[in-house]
């Protein structure tokens, strides 16, 4: 797998001070999308171990509230298959809870063109590492970027048919309920006065 880019100290993918890794690679090809020269499988470097340490690394400070995982497409299979260790390896080490100075933990966001139930067994991107990967993932904005749903007034998304799920009150809920994650999805609840648009 390579990557296009990596952006330390991000605040516009995510909550909070973020570390994000730019996957290469995507079939969609969204009209309109903010990262065209991410397409290509070839584009950018070779994701290495040394990179994933680096990256590690950068997540290890208070100041940093997480990864966020884009691209390109993190959900090609490829990409997947490429990135599912690697997060197991920051999951790891950053664990769900309390962070190691008692301050939040860190969180795992990621960006797809891919719907949750796109990426349901049997459904178009699921892989073997399919439920491994969403397993560590906190937050998934899912869905196409559609140029004709445009809204700079949204926050962490560029299009109003794309969803921010909160994939661990949406895990709660499908083992509550018996059902499907897709099922079962809990929509992430941003700071209000981010969602009235005034200050």
């Amino acid at each position: 797998m390579n990557y296009a880019e990596i952006k330390y100290f991000d605040i516009a993918n995510g909550e909070g001070v973020r570390t994000t890794l730019f996957v290469s690679g995507c079939r969609r090809g969204c009209p309109g999308c903010f990262n065209e020269a991410a397409w290509n499988f070839s584009a950018g470097r070779p994701f290495t171990a040394e990179v994933e340490d680096k990256i590690i690394e950068s997540l290890d400070h208070e100041f940093c509230d997480g990864l966020t995982l884009l691209g390109g497409e993190p959900m090609e299979p490829e990409n997947q298959r490429g990135l599912v260790e690697f997060v197991e390896r920051v999951r790891e080490r950053f664990p769900r809870g309390v962070g190691a100075s008692g301050g939040p933990a860190k969180t795992i966001w990621c960006f797809t063109g891919d719907r949750l139930e796109e990426l349901m067994e049997g459904r178009r991107h699921h892989t073997e590492v399919t439920e491994r990967l969403l397993g560590c993932i906190d937050v998934l904005v899912d869905g196409p970027f559609v140029q004709d749903l445009y809204d700079i007034t949204l926050r962490f998304h560029g299009s109003s048919n794309q969803r921010l799920i909160d994939l661990n009150a949406t895990r709660a809920a499908a083992a509550e309920n018996g059902r499907s994650l897709a099922e079962s999805v809990r929509l992430w609840q941003d700071e209000p006065v981010y969602t009235t648009h005034s200050m």
